[in-house]
Formats: C-alpha cells, structure tokens, sequence
C-alpha cells in the first residue's frame, strides 16, 4: 500500500499586495478572535518580508494588532520565543504590537 500526499508544498508562491490582503479575510471560529486567527495565519504562511506587508495593510484596516489567542496570549507573545521569529517581531512591534 502507498501512501499519497493531500497537497504538494508550494514553492516560490508569488505575494503580490492582492495575494498578501488575502490573508486578512478571516473570521473567527467563536473560539479564536478573527484578528488574532489572521495573523497568525499570515506568520505561519508568509516570508517575513510579506508578513511586514500584511502587518502594515492589517493596521490600515484598523484590526487588532494585540488580539489574544483563547489562552490570553497575543502573537508578539507567542512567537517571541521562536528560533527565527526576529524580523516577524520586528514587524509587530512597527505594527503597534505590544507584549
């Protein structure tokens, strides 16, 4: 028996401004804030240099760059301890993010 993948990773995507503000039509699922669901959605699907597009189109939008994850937590907090997070935190901080 072999075993198929569902998708195939998807490299060199291009992130033009249309394909970034994409990322900001989310809704919350009752549990999670729809805020805090888009950016993280956006940290974990973009190159930093996108990530610091979407930040900037997000607070344009007057959306929330502190929104909390149902354990209280903003993303600025939870990813503050990851290995390659630097220029992700970069990007909230100059977004207004605050820990």
């Amino acid at each position: 028996m072999s075993l198929k993948k569902d998708k195939q990773k998807v490299l060199g995507e291009v992130f033009d401004d249309a394909r970034v503000k994409e990322f900001l039509d989310v809704e919350g699922n009752g549990e999670i804030d729809a805020d805090y669901l888009a950016l993280e959605r956006a940290y974990r699907g973009m190159k930093a240099e996108n990530f610091e597009s979407f930040v900037k189109f997000f607070v344009d939008e007057g959306r929330n760059i502190n929104a909390k994850n149902p354990q209280g937590r903003t993303l600025l907090q939870v990813i503050s301890d990851h290995r390659l997070s630097n220029d992700y935190i970069k990007a909230l901080n100059a977004g207004g993010a605050r820990c």
